[in-house]
């Protein structure tokens, strides 16, 4: 049945894509993907910066040329795996984006837009890594010529007074002693030109009297701190780590570290709204949970609960080879007989 699915769910996304790219483009775009992916793992894991450098400058030049191919926005550069490429929910555009390492303590993302174009031609909105030019980048509304820099691994669209907004999660290593992860709200403006950030996130402050708003949100915490952000679709909600400094230092960002609470921003009229506590939920008194029984008051075993119980506990743990299927087996703790057995 697994098979089956995945079978079918190629042959959707081959016919999709069929419609709007031919045959003999996307032959050249798969040929040219075959060389671009050589130049792409050597960007990353080449052990000189000068030979990483020029990878990545080739990488950026066979890219750019071969996304000329018409209709080349649907073609998925699946194979590309040391880059990110992620659509927009409503395949207006798609954004590519991918880390360039000078040294263990310099790290400068790179990226582009791609927009869907109703002839299939090109669009294309180089992204220019700023972030070494402002010691406050979460406190700007950015243009592709000064982006913040990130390799974005999520996307969530939003709808307000009938405009979009795009809300990009995003990952920078940014140096060898912290990492941070970005929420920002991507637009465009009148001529059609993406702007980053803005006046979308209403932070409570360490007080909680007050609110303040910023134009993006950043995350940074302590290396290697593992660290989440994510959206939750049930939830409506992006979730992050509370973080906590280990040396009761919080101005430092690379001693912080999570602790296990969650906070998080909640979507209410064209803003992300701070939670600051997620699961915020406190049992009242009488309300601890306790288990069930087993034993009634004289101390008699239930034979009904002790069955159910004992079938519960097989399925937390190894599957059993055979099934418990009488209580008599169950009580003189003797292996049941398959149906099938004698």
């Amino acid at each position: 049945m697994r098979t089956f699915l995945l079978i079918l769910i190629t042959l959707v996304t081959l016919s999709t894509t069929a419609q709007n790219l031919s045959a003999t483009n996307f032959e050249q775009l798969k040929k040219i993907e075959d060389t671009i992916k050589t130049y792409g793992r050597k960007m990353i894991m080449e052990k000189n910066a000068s030979d990483r450098f020029v990878a990545d400058s080739v990488f950026i030049r066979m890219l750019v040329r071969s996304l000329k191919t018409p209709n080349s926005f649907y073609y998925p550069y699946d194979s590309l795996e040391t880059i990110s490429r992620i659509y927009a929910p409503d395949s207006s555009f798609r954004i590519f984006s991918w880390q360039f390492s000078r040294d263990e303590n310099q790290f400068r993302q790179r990226g582009a837009i791609q927009m869907r174009t109703s002839d299939g031609s090109l669009k294309l909105y180089p992204l220019l890594d700023m972030s070494d030019f402002t010691p406050a980048p979460q406190d700007s509304v950015r243009t592709a010529q000064n982006w913040i820099g990130a390799i974005y691994y999520g996307i969530v669209e939003k709808n307000y007074n009938n405009k979009n907004y795009y809300t990009l999660l995003g990952y920078d290593d940014n140096n060898m002693r912290s990492t941070k992860k970005w929420i920002e709200v991507l637009t465009f403006n009148d001529q059609g030109k993406p702007v980053f950030g803005g006046p979308y996130f209403t932070l409570v402050d360490n007080q909680k009297s007050a609110a303040a708003s910023k134009p993006r949100f950043c995350l940074e915490y302590k290396k290697d701190g593992r660290a989440r952000m994510n959206y939750d679709k049930q939830m409506d909600m992006i979730v992050y780590d509370h973080l906590v400094s280990e040396s009761s230092e919080p101005d430092k960002a690379y001693t912080m570290v999570p602790d296990g609470d969650y906070q998080g921003f909640k979507w209410v009229n064209g803003k992300w709204s701070q939670i600051d506590k997620v699961f915020d939920y406190k049992l009242q008194d009488g309300q601890a949970p306790i288990p069930e029984p087993l034993k009634d008051a004289t101390g008699k075993s239930n034979e009904e609960k002790l069955l159910l119980q004992s079938q519960k506990n097989q399925q937390k743990g190894k599957p059993v080879k055979r099934p418990v299927t009488n209580k008599k087996d169950l009580l003189e703790n003797r292996q049941p007989k398959e149906q099938n057995e004698e």
